[in-house]
């Protein structure tokens, strides 16, 4: 049974173009009617099985479920994903990504190569998807895999870090969350698939941690 996810954003104002941060690693960009997401790394699951490491295959149905619930609710006319759609070679991953494209005809996926996206340019074309290296501007917004040092009229958005942050608690417990990290004409998305791990690192200084639990979006 496909679980129902819970929806929930927070609006941001970059160089005046609105972006909504969601609890489910995406960005939602109305003015472009687009999604924004980074490292999926469809294939991950069965690269980890082929060596003989049980990873269940439910990782990549969880985070593509997921994934089209987020395209249904927002209308989502285009996917730009900042790099690392793809973790290794082709597999049946692959084939389980291309059967999931076919309930989207009419929705265009904007690609910017990761470190990890190595596959035959044949195969993105297959795909139908639009490739860009390294970097895809759309009105002053840049997009980009790994951070770059932004400049003063365009806001960078990239991915690659996966991004998280450590919550100290009573008694010495501590928890690990997933947030986006906001700083001066930039931000970092965190990792869309779930089957990552997190960077609890300080990126960027002075930097917004805006950290998500599937009830909310906070700042810490």
């Amino acid at each position: 049974m496909i679980k129902t996810v819970s929806i929930v954003t927070h609006k941001i104002n970059c160089n005046d173009q609105i972006l909504e941060l969601t609890n489910q690693r995406v960005i939602f960009w109305e003015a472009q009617e687009s999604l924004i997401l980074s490292d999926l790394h469809i294939g991950k699951s069965a690269h980890f099985q082929k060596s003989g490491i049980p990873i269940p295959s439910s990782v990549l149905d969880d985070d593509l479920a997921r994934l089209k619930q987020l395209i249904t609710h927002f209308k989502a006319k285009n996917l730009i994903i900042v790099g690392d759609l793809f973790h290794a070679e082709y597999n049946k991953d692959l084939d389980q990504f291309k059967a999931w494209l076919s309930n989207f005809d009419e929705l265009n996926l904007k690609l910017i190569k990761g470190n990890h996206d190595r596959l035959k340019h044949t195969i993105y074309d297959q795909f139908n998807i639009e490739v860009h290296q390294p970097s895809l501007d759309i009105d002053c917004v840049k997009f980009v895999h790994d951070s770059i040092k932004p400049t003063e009229n365009c806001f960078t958005i990239s991915g690659h870090l996966h991004p998280g942050v450590s919550i100290k608690g009573k008694g010495r417990q501590r928890i690990k969350l997933p947030c986006f990290q906001v700083a001066e004409n930039q931000l970092i998305l965190p990792a869309f698939s779930l089957f990552t791990g997190l960077n609890t690192q300080k990126n960027f200084d002075k930097c917004q941690n805006f950290c998500f639990t599937e009830d909310g979006i906070f700042e810490v």
